[in-house]
């Protein structure tokens, strides 16, 4: 996703990136890395911010990226670009909505990861056009998901995403 961002459509590189929902910061790091100006890791889970910490310090980033617990809703600030991988919205309906509405709120242009499926892209169509964005691409890709969760019960689930590439009007 974040090399895609990058150097496929230059939305990484010298630009101002939030990473919504960031968790251990796989995406805000990998941002940093690839030459972000400055990035913004949000999570409301005050360990996974702790352990975003530790591994943006051991690959030399810490001082490129802020760290901020707190529920993305009460982000005010503005970016180029948002990161984000969020909850599908499976386990807890509706959840991935926040999301990209506040993704398109802040943000510029938007990266971000759903389910697959022709329900699901009919939803996000409809959900990115109402919060005044437009999709112009979405990559089909597999995604492998190890067991974070309490109700995740496989050693590793791999299941197909969408990533969505999001502007704001």
């Amino acid at each position: 996703m974040v090399y895609l961002a990058a150097y496929t459509f230059e939305d990484i590189v010298g630009k101002r990136v939030f990473d919504l929902g960031c968790g251990t910061g796989r995406l805000a790091i990998s941002a940093a890395i690839l030459g972000a100006r400055e990035v913004v890791g949000v999570d409301v889970d005050g360990r996974a911010i702790d352990s975003a910490r530790r591994n943006a310090a051991l690959v030399g980033v810490e001082k490129t990226v802020t760290w901020v617990v707190s529920d993305i809703s009460l982000i005010n600030d503005h970016c180029d670009t948002v990161l984000q991988n969020p909850p599908f919205g499976v386990k807890s309906r509706g959840a991935d909505r926040v999301f990209v509405q506040k993704a398109l709120e802040i943000g510029r242009v938007i990266y971000s990861l759903h389910k697959a499926g022709p329900g699901n892209r009919r939803f996000l169509g409809r959900l990115v056009n109402m919060f005044g964005g437009d999709i112009t691409h979405m990559f089909t890709m597999k995604l492998s998901i190890p067991p974070t969760f309490q109700f995740h019960r496989d050693r590793r689930h791999v299941t197909d995403v969408d990533l969505y590439r999001m502007t704001r009007r």
